[in-house]
Parts: C-alpha cells; sequence; structure tokens
C-alpha cells in the first residue's frame, strides 16, 4: 500500500495525540475498563450478535467508539494509522488501487489493515468498503458486468441476483468485505452524469432489482464465505434534481419524495441491507447528510432501517455551504443520523471534532452507542471476528468463465432494439463493416467506474469487443463472411469500401464518465467523429446498423430515421459477444427502455407519465425472433 509521507503521518498523529491528551482519552495511554480477553464474551461464537455486541460496547471509551465510526481512503493511512485511531473503517475510492493491481496485492493489503487492527485494545476488525458497482470493477482481470442502467432494460431480478453473487466472489476474493453498491436512485433528468448508476425511471422496475441485494449478501449475511455488506445508495432523491444537476437540489413535495424516490429504498430495508449511503445532494435546499428528518424520522424510524448509515466521500464538508468541515457540521451530521463518516483524508480532524462534540454535550453518547452498536452488529453477523483475513482460496473467481458467461447473457439481454427496419440478424455470410468510436474500445464499452473513478477509453480491462466478437463469430460460422474493421469513416473513406461491403455495424456513443464530469446541461449528443462517420454511410446509401453505447438516452442525429436497425446496447462492460448475440441472430432481443427517450434535448426532463411523447416511450423495444 502506499504511504504517507512522513511529514504528513507525524502531523496526523500529532493533532490526535494532541486532542486525545486533552480529553483525557489519548489512544495510546487509554485502556479498556475491562481486559479484551480471548474468553471474554464478545469473543463467544455461540452467543447471539447482540449479546456481543452489548458486552464489547460496555468495554469501550469515547477513542475506541469514535474510532469505530471513521472510515478513510486506504492511500492516507498506514496500518500504524488503524491500530493507533483504532478505525473502524478503510475504503477505496475511485481509482484506489495497490500496486500491482492483482488480486495477491489486494489481499495482502486487506490482510495487513486487519492485523492492524488486531493489534488494538479490543481486536475490532475493520470494514473495507469499495464501488463494486458494476462487478470488481477496481481489479484488473475482473468481470466488469453492465451497468445498472443495462440491467434495468433486463426487467430479470433474478439475473440481478446472480450478477450481485458473482460480483460478491469476486469481492470476497481479495478481502474485501464491503460494496457501496447497489444504487436505487429513480433517474428522472438523463442529464444527470450519474443516470447510468440508475435501473430506470420507474420506482418499481428499481424496486424490482433490489435482489442485487441478496445476490451480495446472501439470504443471510455471513452466511457463507462470499457475503459482503450490500449498500444501498444514494438516499433519497439525488436522481431528481433540478436539470440533472449532480449534487443538486430535488424541489419536491413530500407526496412526491413517498412516491417516486423512497420505494426501491423500502424494498431495501424489506431485503436487509446492511448499509445505506447518504446523497450529497439536497431536498428541497436542505443537504441529506444533516437532515434528522430524513435519516433518523424516515429511513431509521418509519422504514426502520436498523443497519448502518454512512456518508458519501466528505459528504459532512458540504453541509453548511463552506469547504471543509468544522465541529458544528460534525454533530450536526452524526445527530442527524449519520453512524459511520467517510472522511478520506481528514479522519483526524473528524476525530478530534466528535470527540470535542462528545465533551461538549453537542452529541449525546446514546447517539454515540447507537451508531456503534450499528456498526458492532455487521462486523459481527458477517463473521469478521472470527475470519477477519482473505479467503485466498477465491482467487479463481475473479474474471472466471462462468462469471463471464453469466455477463455475457446479461449483456444480451440488456439490449433493445429500438428499430429493425430488415437490418438485423445479420447474416454471418455478408461482408461486414465493423466501425465507430466504441466499435474496438473496452473503455468505452465498460463506461465510468472501470479501474479508475470516470473510466477511461482504451484497452483498461481485459474482455471482448463488439469488434473482437463480431470476427470471432464470423470465423466460428465459417460462412464465407468477412469481417472489415475502421475506427471512423469518412465519405472518402466509404467510397473506397462501398462495394466490398453489404453492411455497416456503426458502434457510437459517449465516452467514459462518473458524477459531476458527465453532467449534460445542454443535452446528451454524439460526438464529431461518429456523427461524421454515421452522415458518410447514409450518404453513401450504405445498409447500417446503428448500435448506440452510452449511459442514457442519446440524440440519434436522425439516424432513426434511415438507419436499417437501432440497437440500445448501453454500457456493456467487459463481454462484447452479448451484443454480437443479438445482431447475428443467436439470442433473440427481450430487452426494453428503462428509461424514456426524448426526441430532442429540449425534452429534458422527461419521463412516462408526463405528458410528452418521446422518440421511443419507456418500456419500449422490439422482442421476440428476428427476420
Amino acid at each position: 500500500m502506499d504511504a504517507l509521507p512522513l511529514s504528513r503521518q507525524a502531523a496526523t498523529l500529532a493533532l490526535v495525540l494532541a486532542f486525545s491528551a486533552l480529553s483525557g482519552c489519548a489512544p495510546e495511554a487509554s485502556t479498556p475498563t475491562t481486559a479484551a480477553s480471548s474468553d471474554a464474551p464478545y469473543r463467544d461464537v455461540s452467543l447471539p450478535a447482540g449479546e456481543r455486541v452489548e458486552d464489547l460496547l460496555s468495554r469501550m471509551d469515547l477513542a475506541d467508539k469514535i474510532g469505530q465510526m471513521t472510515q478513510a481512503e486506504r492511500a492516507d493511512v498506514t496500518n500504524e494509522t488503524v491500530t493507533t485511531l483504532r478505525l473502524g473503517s478503510v475504503l477505496s475510492g475511485g481509482g484506489s488501487s495497490p500496486v500491482p493491481n492483482t488480486p495477491q496485492a489486494w489481499a495482502d493489503m486487506y490482510d495487513a489493515f486487519q492485523t492492524a487492527a488486531a493489534h488494538t485494545p479490543l481486536g475490532i476488525p475493520i470494514l473495507y468498503g469499495i464501488d463494486a458497482v458494476h462487478g470488481n470493477n477496481a481489479l484488473d482481470g475482473a468481470t466488469v458486468f453492465p451497468h445498472n442502467i443495462g440491467l434495468g432494460a433486463t426487467r430479470d431480478p433474478e439475473l440481478v441476483r446472480k450478477i450481485g453473487q458473482a460480483t460478491a466472489e469476486e469481492v470476497a476474493a481479495i478481502g474485501i468485505d464491503w460494496t457501496f453498491s447497489p444504487c436505487l436512485c429513480v433517474v428522472r433528468d438523463d442529464r444527470w452524469g450519474r443516470s447510468y448508476e440508475s435501473f430506470g425511471e420507474d420506482p418499481a422496475l428499481v424496486a424490482s432489482m433490489a435482489t442485487i441485494i441478496t445476490g451480495y449478501q446472501g439470504d443471510t449475511l455471513g452466511g457463507s464465505p462470499t457475503s459482503i455488506l450490500a449498500t444501498a445508495k444514494h438516499f433519497i432523491a439525488d436522481g431528481g434534481t433540478s436539470g440533472g444537476t449532480d449534487q443538486g437540489d430535488a424541489v419536491l413535495s413530500d407526496a412526491e419524495l413517498r412516491a417516486t424516490y423512497l420505494p426501491p429504498y423500502r424494498a431495501a430495508v424489506e431485503a436487509g441491507v446492511a448499509s445505506v449511503m447518504v446523497s450529497f445532494s439536497s431536498v428541497n435546499g436542505e443537504k441529506v447528510h444533516g437532515s434528522p428528518a430524513l435519516l433518523t424520522d424516515l429511513l431509521k424510524g418509519e422504514l426502520g432501517f436498523d443497519g448502518i448509515v454512512v456518508s458519501d466521500w466528505n459528504g459532512i464538508d458540504q453541509i453548511d455551504g463552506v469547504a471543509g468541515f468544522d465541529q458544528a457540521e460534525v454533530a450536526r451530521a452524526v445527530n442527524a443520523g449519520i453512524d459511520m463518516v467517510m472522511v478520506p483524508t481528514a479522519y483526524a480532524t473528524f476525530i478530534a471534532d466528535l470527540t470535542a462534540a462528545v465533551e461538549a454535550g453537542d452529541v449525546p453518547m446514546d447517539r454515540i452507542d447507537d451508531a456503534v452498536r450499528r456498526i458492532l452488529t455487521k462486523k459481527f453477523e458477517l463473521g469478521l471476528f472470527e475470519s477477519p483475513l482473505t479467503d485466498r482460496s477465491l482467487f479463481a473467481t475473479v474474471g472466471s468463465d462462468e462469471h463471464r458467461a453469466l455477463a455475457r447473457e446479461a449483456v444480451a439481454k440488456s439490449q433493445v432494439m429500438l428499430t429493425n427496419n430488415g437490418g438485423l440478424p445479420i447474416a454471418a455470410s455478408s461482408r461486414v463493416l465493423v466501425t465507430g468510436s466504441g466499435s474496438d474500445d473496452l473503455g468505452n464499452q465498460a463506461g465510468g467506474w472501470t479501474i479508475t473513478w470516470q473510466g477511461s477509453s482504451g484497452d483498461t480491462i481485459e474482455g471482448t469487443t463488439i469488434l473482437e466478437a463480431t470476427e470471432d463469430a464470423f470465423a466460428a460460422a465459417d460462412a464465407g463472411g468477412t469481417v472489415t474493421a475502421r475506427p471512423q469513416m469518412t465519405a472518402d473513406s466509404v467510397a473506397e469500401i462501398a462495394g466490398e461491403i453489404d453492411v455497416a455495424i456503426a458502434v457510437v456513443g459517449e465516452r467514459p464518465y462518473a458524477e459531476f464530469k458527465g453532467d449534460r446541461p445542454d443535452g446528451v449528443r454524439l460526438t464529431g467523429a461518429d456523427v461524421t462517420t454515421l452522415e458518410a454511410l447514409r450518404d453513401a446509401g450504405v445498409p447500417t446498423v446503428v448500435v448506440v453505447i452510452s449511459g442514457r438516452p442519446i440524440d440519434l442525429g436522425g439516424a432513426e430515421r434511415w438507419a436499417s436497425a437501432v440497437v440500445a446496447a448501453w454500457l456493456p462492460g467487459s463481454e462484447g459477444a452479448g451484443v454480437t448475440d443479438v445482431l447475428l441472430g443467436t439470442v433473440d432481443p427481450t430487452g426494453t427502455l428503462p428509461v424514456s427517450w426524448p426526441a430532442t434535448a429540449d425534452q429534458e426532463p422527461i419521463n412516462v407519465g408526463d405528458g410528452q411523447v418521446p422518440l421511443f416511450a419507456f418500456g419500449a423495444g422490439l422482442v421476440g425472433p428476428l427476420g
């Protein structure tokens, strides 16, 4: 793992030791009131989790408890920091991976952190969190499944459960025990840069996909070696901000909040979700990170959620609208109902501020105990006290043939055939041109949250591009067909080969992005290169199948009026053969739109039932045998 510079380490520890000494709970000097002997009740696996929690809680001092409520970024801590501050959790932010990025390196890092946690006075293991949002997408060689928008198009909750289970296996294989997934947002404005993290615009559709929680956790949390904590996020209404602005404000009535945005969280709680992550955004001008009405009264009270409420990355910084956080914001966030606070680099300051807030009476001890009780309960249920280290026998699950076959199935089922004017299926005896920015680009296929936070174009992951899948299928069919590859076409280049091809597959769409950087307030449009390619094929009269790689509906520039077929392929991930399976007729199309597809950018936001006429309606899609 990457260590902090010595000067930074020294400054961090000096700050902690300074506030601890003043409060009388310096980590190095503090000892629990009862020794953490091996025969202490909380070590007894035969006892119910609740009894173990209460025994352990009775042995903890304030430093122990606040440490448990603190989550820090792996690149900004050392093993010694975990021990000294008694941290409850470590996470990997987007792109934060050990070097080399291998299962072995991840397992070594994770085990080192757990060993450090075992050296704290009470030996409480850490939880390690990661954004495994479409497979274990931070790990080289992992299976990368379609993003949620594509899974919503499948309308197949059981398939989604299996994807959760496969992901959990590949996550547990490197030791990690907590995924910040699923995103259960209901996307109501496709200009939002997180649209692809949503299963769709309809609350019932999104709620039906809460089955992925059972996939991650199993029927019982901790019931198998591959059970990991799931996280329903981002509570609440993050998909309904004005203008589709990331981290913006959702202006709506209580009835709208309950009808549109609450149902998926109700389904998640009913499924036993272990944690809920708070949204960066606001509801009617109030940041959710500071709202007791939403976090305590609604989520914990009305819905009966008994797991961990975790903040988002530096989310408490935004409560008062001023950069950074202070003691008042810390108190407000914890009193609002946040149990574990994600403070990636400012963890020492957070610990100092929360300690001071408790000692000043601004945060009551029963709120601290409630937060810690929730955290410890999940650690006991997961079995971390008995098995804190990586089960390395699971390495073989990473990128396994079985998981890639499941991903290929998911890709095929996610394809939505928007039009087909005789262009599909493509015969294996055809002379095919494969072109467009997404035709031979795994990074574009996978989108954001792939290896890095924003993702990137190019050979970023192991997998099969749509071009490679087409070539493989034609070679296997051995029917005399040919495949010609060109990343981009112009009028001149089309003229050169027009007589040598029967049909073109033009794979066009978006380049990778994640939240904030993916916002498109002026509408979602094709790149200039893709527009040039499509116009050249249209003007030459080449029969063209347009395959759209995107995280949301995109302005097709009128291609739907002249193309031989248009297919929404979403962000399929590592298994491009799932796209080709549908194009060549090996698998019948079954996917239907999980969102309304606007005719123009001026229609945004557009959703089913709002009176607008979309280009393609929610639920649209040609299904059944082709030809």
